[in-house]
């Protein structure tokens, strides 16, 4: 491609991204200022580009994987993803081009050697049957899935860095030590720059008849508000069965974690050092806030209490970001997915040490969320509010019934492991006023609710 070629390209790559999901930039005046080629992959009809995109903005510099299938032929319902035309060549984003995913599978799935500096790196044999449609997948924000066949899902990380990918890193040892509690990962693809070696996708195992654990949530909520004189045990969406399993499922995914990955215990000044960083959070929201300025002095009492132990706190490698929509309902049980951690937050921060009460809290909130995530009908209508306080409580209750008792570690009561739960929660409730107040004032009230509680809570969990 000329230079003239390869400017044009990224004109024509500005404005594509700027439309889609996974760009974090949306909204925001940005340029294109470099566009690199890692290699090519070369099909019958199609070429794969495996493109970085440098991408330049008041936020920065950021870097973005953008594969590109180029075609000589215009290609039949694939307008939508057409990124551009260059010296005759129609260029589409590869993701939507079934050939061309088909082409970045083959990498993770046969023994062919891939062009250097690409790697491939196998951890379960799989067979791909060539010509299959692949279907790009709308749930994933930051990076995207494509469905290869019925069998196989491939996930390409959008903004990327040097370094191991989390998702990468805890699936091949959570595979590799026979963890139930995941989707088995097949492999991954790496390339190398002078930066370092970057991750740029990986191949699972794709479950057909798993349900999305958020959206099983929504149904239970809503049979019941269908149902509106009953209590959620009366209703037969109720969901508490379930969100038991669940805690079971969590439970034995953090002792897969223990098991497989580093873990180490707090001594009290590193303990210190994490409360410090829950109470400037709790400062910041509290200058942005006034309804958690309100509560904040309440509040700080969980970061004293949690200040105030003794004894060393056991960390290790947890989800990160563990919420109903990182879970799957599968015939033989609950599977936990994308271990890549809070795509806001640093690589280092993502793959921290910490205390699996961090994850118990992330679902906690999650159930907090499902149940009020209608709030906008529910004002005004104290039967249903009512409904969904009750329908939170009793989920998140089964939730760390469950935990207890496949982990032997109880977080209600007042136990050490109560005292960080409650810590943990007030962080994200506090985290998600800020977030919700900035993006989605509409929703604000549900952390808020979490807010007024945890400051007059002195029970724990539930």
């Amino acid at each position: 491609m000329s230079d003239a070629g390869t400017e044009l390209l990224e004109q024509q790559i500005a404005a594509y991204i700027g439309h889609q999901r996974w760009f974090a930039g949306k909204g925001r005046e940005h340029e294109v200022t470099g566009l690199r080629t890692l290699a090519w992959l070369d099909g019958d009809d199609v070429r794969v580009q495996l493109a970085l995109v440098a991408v330049t903005s008041a936020a920065g510099v950021d870097t973005y994987q953008l594969p590109l299938s180029h075609r000589v032929e215009w290609a039949e319902g694939l307008e939508h993803a057409l990124v551009g035309t260059v010296d005759g060549v129609h260029v589409y984003d590869a993701l939507h081009d079934s050939p061309a995913v088909e082409q970045i599978t083959l990498a993770l799935t046969t023994d062919v050697a891939v062009p250097a500096p690409l790697s491939a790196h196998r951890v379960a044999a799989r067979d791909l049957e060539l010509g299959q449609a692949s279907v790009l997948l709308t749930g994933e924000q930051s990076n995207s899935n494509v469905r290869v066949g019925d069998d196989l899902l491939l996930k390409l990380f959008r903004r990327v860095t040097p370094g191991r990918n989390p998702d990468i890193e805890v699936l091949e040892a959570l595979t590799t030590c026979g963890s139930h509690e995941i989707v088995p990962l097949v492999g991954w693809l790496a390339g190398a720059e002078d930066a370092g070696e970057l991750d740029l996708a990986m191949l699972s195992d794709y479950l057909r008849t798993a349900s999305d654990g958020w959206d099983l949530a929504l149904t239970s909520v809503r049979d019941l508000f269908a149902e509106r004189d009953l209590h959620p045990d009366e209703v037969g969406g109720d969901f508490a069965s379930e969100s038991h399993r669940l805690g079971i499922t969590a439970a034995r995914l953090h002792a897969d974690l223990a098991a497989a990955l580093p873990h180490e215990t707090w001594d009290h000044d590193r303990l210190s050092q994490v409360t410090a960083r829950m109470r400037a959070r709790l400062d910041v929201a509290a200058k942005e806030v006034p309804e958690v300025a309100e509560h904040a002095p309440a509040l700080t009492g969980a970061f004293d209490a949690m200040d105030g132990l003794t004894e060393g706190v056991a960390v290790q490698r947890v989800h990160g970001d563990f919420h109903l929509g990182q879970t799957l309902r599968t015939m033989d049980g609950w599977r936990v997915i994308d271990f890549e951690g809070e795509p806001a937050t640093s690589l280092a921060e993502r793959t921290a040490l910490d205390s699996p009460m961090r994850d118990v809290a992330g679902m906690l909130r999650s159930f907090d969320y499902a149940a009020q995530s209608q709030w906008a009908d529910l004002l005004g209508d104290h039967q249903l509010a009512q409904r969904a306080r009750e329908w939170a409580e009793r989920n998140r209750a089964a939730f760390v019934a469950g935990y207890a008792e496949d982990s032997g570690t109880d977080p209600a009561g007042s136990s050490a492991a109560a005292v960080l739960l409650r810590a943990y929660e007030t962080d994200k409730a506090v985290y998600e006023a800020v977030y919700e107040a900035r993006n989605r004032p509409t929703w604000l009230p549900i952390p808020l609710r979490a807010v007024s509680r945890l400051a007059h809570d002195t029970g724990g969990a539930s």
